[in-house]
C-alpha cells in the first residue's frame, strides 16, 4: 500500500501536469489557425465586449485575442513539460499552473457570464468540460506544488529586491 502512494505521490503531478498540456496544445491548431469555431468563439465574445463599450478586446489584435490567449496556454503548456522532466525545475509546474488558472478561470467565466453559453461549438459542451477539467487540473497542480510556488515567491522577491551595494 505504501509503495502505491509512494507511486501516486510521485506521477500523480506529471500526469496531471501531461493532461493539461496536451489539451492546451491541441486547442492551438484551432487558435493559432484562425478555425471557424474560434472566430466564432471569440467573435462573440467580441460582439458582447462591444455592448459594454470595448469594442475589439476579443477581436484579432485585441488584448484578449485567440492569439494571446494561445500563447498564454503555450507558454503554461512549455512550463509544465519542462518541470516534469527537470527535477530542479519543479517550481516551474506552479508557474504553469498559476498561468492555465488564470486563463481557465476567463474561459470559465466568460462560457457562463456571457452570450457564449456553454455549448458553443454545439459540441455538447465539450469545450466547457475541458475546461472544467484543466481548471481542476491546475488547482491540483497548485496544492501538491505548494512548497514549489513558495520556492517561485522566493525567487521573485530576489528578482525584485534590489542589488546589495559591492
Amino acid at each position: 500500500m505504501a509503495t502505491a502512494l509512494n507511486l501516486a505521490r510521485k506521477w500523480a503531478p506529471q500526469a496531471i501536469a501531461g493532461f493539461n498540456a496536451l489539451i492546451f496544445l491541441d486547442s492551438l491548431r484551432y487558435k493559432f489557425t484562425d478555425h471557424p469555431n474560434t472566430q466564432e468563439i471569440f467573435g462573440r465574445l467580441d460582439a458582447w465586449a462591444s455592448t459594454l463599450g470595448a469594442p475589439g478586446l476579443f477581436s484579432h489584435t485585441g488584448i484578449f485575442s485567440q492569439y494571446v490567449i494561445g500563447a498564454g496556454e503555450l507558454t503554461a503548456s512549455c512550463l509544465f513539460i519542462t518541470g516534469a522532466f527537470l527535477p530542479g525545475y519543479r517550481w516551474l509546474q506552479a508557474l504553469g499552473a498559476l498561468i492555465g488558472l488564470a486563463i481557465m478561470t476567463g474561459a470559465i467565466s466568460f462560457h457562463l457570464f456571457t452570450p457564449l453559453g456553454v455549448d458553443p461549438n454545439n459540441d455538447g459542451g465539450g469545450l466547457f468540460l475541458a475546461a472544467c477539467l484543466v481548471w481542476t487540473g491546475c488547482l491540483a497542480l497548485l496544492a501538491i506544488r505548494w512548497k514549489d510556488l513558495q520556492v517561485l515567491a522566493g525567487k521573485v522577491a530576489d528578482f525584485a529586491s534590489p542589488a546589495a551595494a559591492a
